[in-house]
């Protein structure tokens, strides 16, 4: 009934983002404390602003590197979560490794972007059905679309789910 309720009534990009907010408060408060909001989420892309503040400036006002990767995990890891909620299904989600190409300083509010949604939501499809350990390489990049549309970095983090018996 209340879920219903939110769902007709509030907006989509807003549903997505009490959905991490409130993962970040229950299960990961760094999530929680850089402020997080889905800009986009749908079958193209998924995009995740972090706003640039005295919570999450370095000592150079630009963007501290280990926002800049909590960023990168939740643009990484929302669909993946997104599916794996909707399965009605217990997956186990973690990331197996992590690289990062910093190539500006990030000097404003930044969008994660997550361009493989197909590939991710078939991920986790096959996981399931297996039910084995698997492993996904997930891109995405950094930008500030405030300053411009060249990237500020570039992550690869390879996405690790298995089905839980």
């Amino acid at each position: 009934m209340i879920k219903d309720l939110i769902t007709k009534n509030i907006p989509k990009k807003f549903q997505d983002t009490l959905f991490v907010r409130y993962f970040g408060l229950t299960k990961v408060p760094l999530i929680f404390f850089v402020s997080p909001s889905v800009v986009r989420l749908d079958d193209q892309q998924c995009i995740v602003k972090i706003p640039l503040n005295r919570r999450t400036k370095n000592h150079l006002d630009s963007m501290y590197f280990g926002v800049l990767a909590t960023g990168a995990d939740l643009a990484g890891g929302l669909v993946a979560m997104k599916e794996i909620s909707e399965s009605k299904k217990k997956v186990a989600l973690s990331f197996k490794d992590f690289h990062a190409d910093f190539l500006k300083r990030a000097e404003g509010d930044v969008h994660f972007v997550c361009t493989q949604i197909p590939e991710i939501k078939k991920f986790v499809a096959e996981v399931i059905a297996s039910g084995e350990r698997m492993n996904f390489p997930v891109t995405i990049e950094a930008i500030v679309p405030s300053i411009e549309a060249d990237p500020v970095a570039r992550f690869t983090l390879t996405l690790s789910l298995k089905l839980k018996k």
